[in-house]
């Protein structure tokens, strides 16, 4: 993707968002140069967490199709995971593009609620996993949907209207995407690797390749490390 593409991803859906009367951390709107020097400094964790802007199209140069936009809020920590206390649960804030693809995934860990903070239906397409972790194309699949349980057909799709959200296992293959409009998602979650612990059907990546035809109007989580060197 080009950072001029990204840019301009950025700054609507931001519009977007705040369309719905959410509002994002102040950090969102620190420049490059002061994001870089806070996490140096006092905001270090934005790091270690990984919290920020992240736009991606998996490395498919295809975003109006296959892409998600996403901003982690907070996460804990592994270590956190390991002792049993601290901040275990993290939280993001996505928007799902009408008929943009984010594609079938699971997680080796994370159990996540994804649900429609407002828009458009948000549409799932949910498998179940066999003994080994893959789609299992036969069986059905069980999920909560605010506290409900409804099970499904392999590969059927559910679809969440504003307000409305579902819970996710680890052993829940899924994809999803807005259907009839743009969609705002939420995500609560115990704590993400986004860098470990995506497992996808297909063979893709989690994180765009980034032409810098212009300057970053706000960095995204993938470009710390580059900017910390």
């Amino acid at each position: 993707m080009n950072r001029s593409e990204i840019n301009d991803i950025l700054l609507e859906s931001d519009k977007f968002i705040s369309s719905f009367g959410y509002v994002m951390p102040p950090f969102a709107y620190w420049t490059p140069a002061e994001m870089t020097q806070r996490l140096r400094g006092d905001s270090a964790e934005i790091l270690n967490g990984r919290l920020g802007w992240d736009i991606t199209d998996y490395g498919q140069e295809n975003f109006k199709d296959l892409g998600l936009f996403l901003f982690t809020t907070r996460n804990g920590q592994q270590a956190n995971i390991d002792r049993g206390m601290g901040m275990l649960y993290a939280e993001k804030i996505m928007i799902s593009r009408e008929n943009q693809i984010s594609p079938m995934h699971r997680h080796n860990f994370k159990t996540e609620d994804i649900i429609n903070r407002g828009g458009a239906t948000l549409v799932i397409e949910l498998f179940a996993a066999d003994a080994d972790g893959n789609i299992d194309e036969s069986a059905d699949v069980s999920v909560m949907t605010d506290a409900t349980e409804r099970r499904l057909k392999a590969g059927e799709h559910l679809a969440l209207a504003p307000g409305e959200s579902v819970t996710l296992h680890p052993n829940h293959w899924h994809a999803f995407w807005g259907e009839g409009g743009d969609v705002l998602i939420g995500e609560v979650s115990n704590v993400n690797d986004d860098l470990t612990d995506n497992i996808f059907r297909d063979p893709i990546g989690r994180f765009s390749n980034i032409n810098e035809d212009v300057d970053p109007v706000h960095l995204l989580v993938s470009d710390y490390d580059n900017w910390l060197k």
